[in-house]
């Protein structure tokens, strides 16, 4: 008898697929309020579920968020919000405020949201131009965007960039930060399994035995390989 194969224990959604339940919180932009405010950087956390480290500010008005961490911010620094704050780094401003030509994260899909774009470690997009209502925004991607000149974004880069670059040196490092996310490590191929741990598995060598493609009306276990194509032949 047969087991269960990876991708079948993957949409069942085991507790191997699942990611650990522990997270520093979310990241968004103050509450709505055009007028000056000012904060202090209170600490820099790490959270397993965030690229980035993020950042926990205390406003004013007693209200505390966590952001991204701006590239070179400290502890102790004193960030603004609003209107009319100052146009440099950490400092969250509405895009219509904010010069051409600046770089920044955290962008708001809609106004109030709180932040949806560019948060990744070391990103940071580029706002082009200003055509009244709407500001054209470059994104890390090289894609431009259309914003709603109100949505608020945060002045710099993303911290935490190179995070890819240091290697992992041993397998304990890369299976502790897979597991932070609920990803599967180590990854074995298919053809190297047995026969009933996966269809492409086989005692007779590093073969699939089969087409990889599987038949349209096959059963979940068996549906593994290339997506069958919904017809054949020379379209006429």
């Amino acid at each position: 008898m047969g087991k269960r194969i990876i991708s079948q224990r993957r949409g069942r959604g085991t507790r191997r697929f699942v990611a650990l339940p522990y997270s520093a919180g979310n990241t968004r932009h103050k509450k709505i309020n055009s007028e000056l405010q000012f904060g202090t950087v209170m600490a820099l956390l790490h959270s397993p579920a965030h690229s980035a480290p993020l950042m926990k500010i205390q406003y004013e008005d007693g209200e505390e968020v966590l952001l991204c961490a701006t590239e070179g911010i400290a502890v102790g620094d004193i960030i603004a919000t609003g209107n009319t704050a100052e146009a440099k780094e950490g400092n969250s401003l509405a895009l219509k405020d904010i010069p051409e030509g600046t770089t920044i994260y955290n962008i708001e899909q809609s106004p109030g949201d709180g932040g949806r774009f560019v948060k990744a470690s070391g990103t940071a997009a580029r706002l082009l131009s200003k055509f009244g209502n709407t500001v054209l925004v470059k994104l890390p991607s090289k894609k431009d965007k259309l914003f709603n000149a109100n949505c608020r974004a945060t002045i710099g880069t993303v911290a935490g960039g190179g995070r890819l670059e240091k290697p992992m040196m041993k397998a304990g490092r890369n299976w502790h930060a897979k597991r932070a996310r609920g990803k599967l490590y180590p990854v074995t191929s298919a053809v190297a399994m047995n026969a009933m741990e996966h269809p492409f598995g086989c005692g007779r060598g590093r073969h699939m035995g089969k087409p990889s493609i599987a038949p349209r009306d096959a059963p979940p276990g068996r549906k593994v390989g290339q997506v069958r194509a919904r017809r054949t032949g020379k379209k006429r």
